[in-house]
């Protein structure tokens, strides 16, 4: 697939939703019964909305958590829910993981790629990856090719994976992915692995339609109500727009100033909706498919005071380019030792 063809198929479909639509809205009239989902991340903020809204659709969600006491109080009172230790930075975790679903003989119909990290100080883990790239995008990676045969056999899988707007900071710097050879920027880090994210998800849907397993890439919007900003100082968070002076967050639907509600829609919609049958290896937004933009229009969209609840960022070419994704496929075998 050239990158003529991939910008063809990064289009919106009008699909009725946007920036102001909820998760519960965007799932109305699907039934999950019999489905199985994995939710990463799925017991605090948006992820524990997007938990919440596919067990209230009749599904069964598997939360793997690093914290198995914090997800269980989170998790309570809710029905279909199951618990089970993972630490995505941990490769040994991952497998040990993956090899007690598999088990189980159980189909996989949806993974939900949605625990990250954001601008956290300069950390390597202990394979010496630098830790943003190697829990935002590796260790999914390796969650998903290690579940590939569950997959499989669901006749009809979806992989969704949380990216950003946060993208347009960096493409993937193949050749120093480790700040190894440059300064280290908390930003440019997590813009890597953001385009990271997006560039699986199109390698992803490339690898898995024969099998009917499709990939999507999500920006949720600015949600303030999660753990993800526990690394941006107050001052960050009011020059961002996000909070204000006395330290309120602003919730402003119409500028994309999402609640947790919101912020889960597009990731629902991405693995349940009919609209997308057929489709994949797109990046999404706003409950539906996000038009291509460039540099410099990405510059005009992060104007804060220009949003509205339709108006959708794009996505910049870098991360959908079929070469780079495919590249970054064979290189993130070759650093998890998996194929």
């Amino acid at each position: 697939m050239d990158i003529q063809i991939t910008t063809t198929l990064q289009q919106p479909i009008h699909s009725g939703f946007d920036g102001a639509s909820t998760a519960a809205e965007v799932i109305q009239g699907i039934d999950l019964t019999g489905k199985t989902a994995i939710v990463t991340g799925g017991y605090a903020g948006i992820g524990l909305e997007t938990t919440k809204v596919l067990c209230a659709a009749g599904a069964t969600v598997i939360v793997p958590a690093r914290d198995l006491e914090k997800a269980s109080l989170a998790l309570q009172g809710i029905s279909g829910v199951q618990i089970a230790q993972l630490d995505l930075i941990d490769p040994a975790s991952i497998n040990a993981f993956a090899e007690r679903f598999l088990a189980t003989g159980q189909p996989l119909h949806l993974i939900i790629n949605n625990a990250g990290v954001m601008a956290n100080p300069f950390t390597l883990d202990a394979r010496g990856f630098e830790s943003q790239f190697a829990t935002n995008h590796l260790g999914h990676f390796q969650l998903v090719v290690r579940l590939w045969p569950a997959l499989r056999r669901a006749n009809g899988a979806r992989v969704v994976a949380l990216s950003s707007w946060g993208h347009r900071y960096s493409p993937v710097i193949f050749d120093d992915l480790h700040f190894q050879h440059r300064a280290y920027d908390r930003w440019l880090a997590y813009g890597q692995s953001k385009t990271a994210n997006v560039l699986f998800a199109v390698e992803l849907d490339r690898r898995g339609r024969e099998d009917g397993i499709r990939a999507f890439a999500v920006h949720p919007g600015s949600i303030v109500d999660t753990d993800l900003k526990r690394h941006m100082s107050m001052d960050e968070l009011e020059k961002a727009g996000v909070f204000d002076q006395d330290g309120k967050a602003i919730l402003d639907p119409s500028r994309q100033l999402k609640t947790i509600a919101q912020g889960a829609a597009t990731s629902i919609w991405c693995a349940v909706s009919p609209q997308l049958n057929g489709m994949g290896g797109v990046y999404c937004e706003n409950g539906d498919i996000s038009p291509v933009t460039t540099e410099e229009q990405a510059r005009r969209n992060n104007d804060i005071l220009d949003r509205t609840a339709s108006k959708a960022f794009g996505v910049l070419p870098y991360a959908i380019d079929p070469l780079a994704a495919e590249r970054l496929w064979v290189l993130s075998e070759q650093l998890t030792g998996l194929k």
